[in-house]
């Protein structure tokens, strides 16, 4: 069976949008973290983080990345601050090859857009906020073993990329 590809960076990078566009080409089942997490609550990971506060969802996050690593085979999109847990980290590095999408940070606010409904960014000076978020992150996800600037790339450019740069990538699953 093919390793997963994990897909790790900050929100609005595109780890959700690519991961599925990824899957579909190489015939994989694609996990979004952050939607099984939601799936399993019942309710937005906003009111997990707003209800249950952020711990709590860590320890979510947590569990979701100990059941989904189990199998191969996959396309899997981290949550944007799940590799900053170092068990989250060696989970998905042992299941997959890691792939950081990174993107500049007024892309990031554009492609979020109301940062409100975002727990991490509902502060005074959003792109502050991802920047001091983006620095703080930046040793972690540099751990990838590949990294892919989406800025200013579509879809299926950041997908071809993808492809390119991870050995295994190309194969099919199956």
């Amino acid at each position: 069976m093919a390793k997963n590809i994990v897909l790790i960076g900050f929100m609005g990078t595109g780890k959700s949008v690519v991961g599925q566009a990824l899957a579909a080409r190489l015939g994989r089942p694609f996990v979004d973290v952050d939607e099984a997490i939601e799936r399993e609550q019942g309710r937005p990971i906003r009111k997990i983080f707003a209800e249950d506060g952020e711990a709590a969802f860590r320890r979510a996050e947590q569990a979701m990345i100990q059941r989904v690593t189990r199998r191969d085979g996959q396309v899997i999109a981290a949550g944007g601050g799940a590799v900053m847990e170092a068990s989250n980290l060696a989970a998905l590095t042992r299941a997959g090859w890691l792939v950081w999408l990174k993107a500049e940070p007024d892309i990031i606010l554009q492609r979020v857009g109301e940062t409100s409904r975002r727990p991490l960014l509902d502060a005074p000076d959003p792109k502050g906020r991802v920047e001091e978020l983006l620095a703080r992150r930046q040793a972690t996800y540099a751990k990838a073993d590949a990294v892919v600037d989406t800025t200013r790339r579509t879809v299926e450019q950041v997908v071809d990329e993808i492809l390119r740069v991870t050995p295994q990538g190309a194969a099919p699953c199956g």
